[in-house]
């Protein structure tokens, strides 16, 4: 396991992040790995897991067209552990870059596993929360949330077959993951917004 502390993780985060949009994903991320750390029985490695969320799209806001393939040299450069890196690449698995790059890194830990699941799927579950009247995911149930799941139309970006992908490989029913994903993004929501009103 790394030995990186989750300051210096966030540190080497705003070094290449700076949109308001791609931080508060990454400590979503963040924060549901953690939330699934402890409901899944890694409790002890709860910080890790929450690293790892918090650096996943390290390279995805200066790098969009080489998503996961500068991640590696960008982390390496603060020295941060091959363990770490390999998880990061890992959620890009099967995605051709735009460089015709194919990731073949694929999930095997259950954490990565987790990560690659609900990458997407958090960003759809915020899409869907921004469109109710609190603007939260702690009122949304998830009839509203696979409503708007499957409107193919909502949220056409995050995709919807890496989604059910993630599901297959962690071998849980599609219903399974989307619910614990939403109360995992409810029960953490409070702590994400503190988070950026101080950033």
């Amino acid at each position: 396991m790394g030995q990186l502390t989750r300051d210096e993780a966030l540190t080497i985060l705003k070094r290449y992040n700076k949109d308001p949009f791609h931080i508060r994903h990454a400590l979503t991320v963040e924060a549901v790995l953690k939330w699934f750390a402890n409901e899944l029985g890694y409790g002890d490695e709860t910080a890790y897991w929450g690293i790892v969320g918090l650096l996943h799209d390290i390279d995805f806001e200066q790098y969009p067209q080489d998503h996961c393939i500068k991640a590696p040299y960008l982390l390496r450069e603060h020295g941060v552990g091959e363990d770490i890196i390999r998880s990061v690449v890992s959620h890009g698995y099967g995605i051709t870059t735009e460089t015709g790059e194919t990731l073949d890194i694929a999930p095997e830990h259950e954490m990565e596993k987790v990560l690659f699941a609900t990458d997407e799927l958090t960003g759809l579950i915020w899409a869907a929360a921004l469109m109710r009247p609190s603007k939260s995911t702690k009122d949304m149930g998830l009839k509203s949330l696979k409503k708007k799941y499957k409107s193919k139309s909502f949220a056409a970006g995050c995709s919807r077959e890496i989604i059910e992908q993630g599901a297959d490989m962690l071998d849980w029913e599609l219903d399974r993951l989307l619910s614990m994903t939403l109360q995992a993004m409810a029960d953490t929501e409070d702590a994400v917004n503190q988070q950026m009103d101080l950033a």
